[in-house]
């Protein structure tokens, strides 16, 4: 089985920027006392517009399935065109009752583009410290691990010294599911949620 990890939702800046071969980086936030701690890193390897995403059948298991697994309930294959514009399937993106959340849509699909990687780690829930080295911007000495909601682009060194901490670490792939899975709250009846439609 071929596993990816993908960026489809939020972050619409970095969707913007990233280019091939580029490395995506999440730390844990300050407010959680997770700060300097990875959540996950991956390489971008492909980038598609939502409308490819979507219908790539490689991607299908990203799509939200309601009454599935947490993972499966939070799939990240949420968008596509239809004749009246985008619709927005059912998901944690959408409104309660299945109804399209139009802020999540503005900000989502403000960058049509989808980052997925090959060659990542996602340590989740149990994140792991970076090295010092590794977390302060060359020049400045500026924090990269927390800049707010904001984000940063690290020079070509620190990639180098990133991708050989990483291959230091040797744990590619999924190590732990998200922290959220652990507060998520299920829909107490998926039937009655309505599933957005292709009009």
């Amino acid at each position: 089985m071929t596993w990816f990890c993908t960026l489809a939702t939020c972050k619409p800046n970095i969707r913007a920027g990233a280019q091939l071969g580029d490395w995506v980086v999440a730390t844990g936030s300050k407010s959680a006392g997770r700060a300097g701690q990875l959540v996950y890193a991956m390489q971008v390897s492909e980038v598609l517009d939502f409308d490819a995403y979507w219908s790539d059948p490689r991607f299908a298991c990203k799509r939200p399935v309601l009454n599935g697994s947490l993972k499966q309930l939070y799939g990240d294959n949420i968008y596509h065109r239809g004749k009246r514009g985008w619709v927005q399937a059912d998901s944690h993106h959408s409104h309660e009752g299945g109804e399209p959340n139009p802020v999540n849509i503005e900000r989502d699909t403000k960058t049509d583009r989808v980052l997925v990687g090959h060659r990542f780690v996602y340590f989740g829930g149990k994140p792991v410290p970076l090295p010092a080295r590794l977390r302060r911007l060359p020049g400045t000495g500026e924090d990269l691990c927390c800049p707010g909601r904001n984000h940063r682009v690290a020079g070509e060194e620190m990639v180098h010294e990133l991708e050989a901490w990483l291959d230091d670490q040797d744990r590619w792939g999924l190590q732990d599911l998200p922290a959220a899975f652990a507060r998520a709250r299920r829909a107490i009846d998926p039937t009655k949620r309505r599933r957005a439609s292709g009009a």
